[in-house]
């Protein structure tokens, strides 16, 4: 039987799964979803459950306002950032996010995408969030947000157009390739890099090649994206030798894709027509606390 004190929780647990979500795809940051879905608890535990009709409603308007009022302290604090600034990355194979059986709902949760959201105004990316990864009508969105319906198209509309020209301006395939050729594919690259032949290593590399770290200003990595084949394979080769020899390297789903953890760390390798068009490492300690959990309990 289900106490009086206990129905308040055991509704909101029902719907933490998809809060959470929101305020991922929203912030780019596990950290900060954990805490505003904490800041929604404790409105939810004060609030009066009479006025609530549907809860979960009611909880995605309260997250969803909590990320728009985040996000704008957010902006502020990344022009601060030391280095590049990259999403936390989130082990998705178990579900956290929700559910990725397709390609775009691996999409919305992808690295890249999470880059191109960071473009989009924080009520752009709300609408943008909330009707593609959730699949929310216009209607309800503009319930949520306190807007018109009119006004959620129009928005809608933007961020579409904004997202789309992103992809077209680096190409991106919005469909990952087949998990076995891209570990075949890794796995070659990682055995050329270990070895130091140089040779090898740019003939898997597109001529528009960058490598982009993410230290944060913690730890040692490169604060300016490495570009050009060239410098890539030289960087990953001393690299790998010096931060990485004799660190355990495993393959994992991250962020609805196949990436490699490298002692704790995250590299996510990009491929496009067979050839690494993109590495991106994320070694800040702050951003990778999530995923260790995450690595503790697997």
């Amino acid at each position: 039987m289900i106490t009086q004190d206990a129905a308040p929780g055991a509704d909101f647990e029902e719907h933490r799964p998809r809060m959470f979500g929101i305020a991922y795809r929203m912030l780019g940051s596990a950290a900060e979803a954990e805490d505003t879905v904490q800041d929604a608890w404790l409105r939810w535990s004060s609030a009066d459950r009479g006025d609530i009709e549907h809860p979960g409603a009611w909880l995605a308007k309260v997250v969803t306002r909590l990320c728009l009022n985040r996000l704008t302290s957010a902006r502020a604090r990344r022009e601060e950032y030391v280095g590049p600034w990259l999403p936390e990355p989130v082990l998705t194979g178990d579900g956290v996010l929700g559910p990725l059986e397709s390609a775009e709902q691996r999409d919305s949760v992808s690295t890249a995408l999470l880059l191109l959201l960071e473009q989009l105004t924080p009520v752009e990316r709300a609408v943008y969030v909330l009707r593609e990864a959730f699949a929310y009508g216009h209607r309800e969105i503009a319930g949520l947000l306190d807007l018109t319906e009119a006004n959620c198209r129009q928005l809608y509309r933007r961020a579409a157009g904004r997202v789309a020209a992103g992809r077209a301006d680096g190409p991106r395939a919005r469909f990952q390739p087949d998990p076995a050729q891209w570990q075949s594919l890794v796995e070659a690259f990682l055995i050329a890099a270990h070895d130091g032949d140089l040779a090898r290593l740019e003939g898997m590399l597109t001529a528009d090649v960058q490598y982009v770290a993410d230290g944060g200003g913690i730890v040692g990595a490169a604060r300016r994206p490495i570009l050009g084949p060239d410098k890539v394979a030289r960087f990953l080769v001393g690299a790998l030798r010096k931060y990485a020899a004799g660190l355990p390297i495993s393959f994992a789903e991250v962020n609805g894709e196949p990436a490699l953890i490298v002692g704790g760390t995250v590299l996510q390798v990009e491929t496009e027509d067979g050839l690494v068009r993109g590495v991106r490492s994320v070694v800040n300690p702050e951003k990778l606390e999530f995923l260790q959990r995450q690595l503790s309990h697997s």
